[in-house]
């Protein structure tokens, strides 16, 4: 999962890019990247790191320009080098740069077109770069010196025809202006949102609508599935829908975990989402537990808060907040490997021993993937002293892969797979375990926005909103994004940097 922003301004942008991407951290911490546009410039600054490491007042002042694009970005496909950090940029033609939150189904398939029908090289495993290189050809083939927004949506509409999967984009082209487009099923989110100035309207696009409003832009809407927007140089805005049977099927773990709770997406309330998704959760607990002997709720933080408020309020029982978080550590579900989550847990998280000791404690999770994080907090609750430990979750199990950009790559990683719901409470040391019913979880997402057709819910029931995953591919995912080839990819990549100290 990844963040994205794109800004047109009246005035240098570089700061609202850095503010933006800050606020949108939480999608990712392997890497960030700006790229403004001043003239017949880019400016590009982007290396692997959090955004506050990412850029100081040197880069900053380098980043010149009054539109521009940045990204925030967590390894799914590809690995965590600074190779793979975006925003990528092509020079043919004009001068375009991209930026991408998602994952293309058909990116291997992509990579050998290009390079034997439309020859073009891809340098990176990213498949990001591969969209860039479509879009570039697309819109080299209309054979245009000036390019206008007719000539833009030509081009993404090829773009739609020939990549599968889910992809949010925005880009910018060199002293011409910037763009966004979605997906044809709207699985990744994207936003946009102006707000008018003494020079003229602005506008902003955003992964996450807390991006617009953190920054005074006032939100308008959030793109269609399938559609596209352009503001050019001049500040004029245009869209079109460029898709043949686009379809709204958001990613429902975006409002489960990704999301921040004080974003909109697809006209729902995340935080009322969450609250709705305590309400039903509540709901199954009474009808398997009527009888039950919880004392306290605990959330673990942050994402469960806003469900656990609600699970509390309907048990008349109290919430209190058991653990304390070390803010500087990051979100575990998004680091790169296991190794890593498991040894930040602890760092991560503190019990409040006297919340604990001697009660009968709930705790509340927004979902429960691999496990360990579970596990380890669970017998942390112990240690503090609590007579049982429950847990519910707020999201049912998680049984298959996720493919469009949520690392989410081997079933045999997480904690449900072949599991019953028994033996999955046996492996996390809970007394008793309840997980949300999918149904339960659809309905109380769906009822911020009854005009969503459906929701991708693949990690859930194994049914991919695209049409074209087959155990083939999802063998080959595997191979290529599971914890043991991540560590096998950063292994080789340290030995190289070893390999080229010694040649110096």
């Amino acid at each position: 999962m990844c963040g994205i922003v794109g800004i047109f301004s009246r005035s240098p942008v570089n700061q609202l890019l850095y503010d933006a991407l800050i606020i949108l951290q939480h999608r990712g911490q392997d890497a960030a990247g700006i790229v403004t546009s001043e003239g017949n410039k880019f400016h590009l600054r982007k290396s692997n790191g959090l955004v506050s490491d990412v850029f100081n007042s040197d880069s900053m002042v380098q980043l010149a320009g009054n539109m521009g694009i940045g990204h925030v970005r967590y390894p799914t496909a590809g690995c965590s080098s600074a190779a793979e950090s975006q925003p990528f940029y092509v020079n043919s033609p004009y001068g375009i740069a991209m930026a991408h939150n998602g994952n293309l189904t058909n990116a291997e398939t992509l990579k050998a077109q290009l390079y034997k029908d439309d020859m073009r090289h891809i340098n990176t495993e990213s498949d990001s770069e591969i969209l860039l290189n479509i879009f570039a050809h697309e819109l080299q083939a209309l054979n245009k010196l000036q390019v206008t927004s007719k000539e833009i949506f030509k081009a993404i509409t090829a773009v739609h025809q020939r990549c599968l999967g889910g992809y949010a984009v925005v880009a910018t082209i060199v002293g011409k202006g910037i763009l966004a487009f979605r997906d044809p099923n709207g699985i990744r989110p994207v936003c946009y949102g102006k707000r008018e100035t003494e020079s003229g309207t602005e506008y902003m696009v955003a992964s996450e609508s807390v991006a617009l409003h953190a920054l005074g832009f006032e939100l308008v809407r959030d793109l269609l599935p399938g559609e596209a927007i352009y503001i050019d140089i001049e500040g004029n805005l245009f869209n079109q829908q460029c898709a043949e049977n686009p379809k709204s099927t958001p990613c429902i773990f975006e409002y489960v975990y990704f999301a921040r709770p004080d974003s909109i997406i697809d006209d729902i309330s995340v935080y009322k989402a969450r609250l709705r998704m305590g309400t039903t959760l509540v709901q199954k607990i009474l009808r398997e537990r009527p009888k039950h002997d919880i004392d306290v709720v605990i959330p673990i933080p942050d994402t469960s808060r806003t469900s656990a408020l609600d699970v509390a309020y309907h048990l008349g029982v109290k919430y209190r907040e058991g653990f304390i978080k070390n803010r500087y550590i990051g979100r575990t579900f998004i680091m790169p490997g296991q190794t890593q989550r498991k040894k930040s847990v602890r760092q991560k998280l503190n019990a409040i021993d006297l919340e604990f000791k001697d009660k009968n404690v709930l705790l509340v999770d927004d979902s429960i993937v691999r496990g360990t994080t579970s596990k380890q907090i669970i017998q942390m609750a112990r240690d503090a002293g609590a007579k049982n430990v429950y847990m519910a979750s707020a999201a049912p199990p998680v049984r298959h892969p996720n493919v469009y950009g949520i690392d989410m790559p081997s079933p045999k990683e997480f904690v449900a797979d072949g599991r019953d719901i028994d033996a999955i409470t046996k492996e996390i040391g809970a007394d008793w375990l309840i997980y949300q019913d999918l149904d339960d979880l659809i309905h109380a997402v769906k009822q911020g926005n009854e005009k969503i057709d459906n929701f991708d819910s693949s990690c859930f029931n194994g049914e991919y909103v695209t049409g074209d995953i087959d155990q083939a591919y999802l063998q080959h995912l595997e191979d290529m994004r599971s914890d043991a080839a991540k560590a096998k990819r950063e292994h080789a990549d340290n030995l190289a940097g070893i390999d080229l100290y010694s040649n110096q």
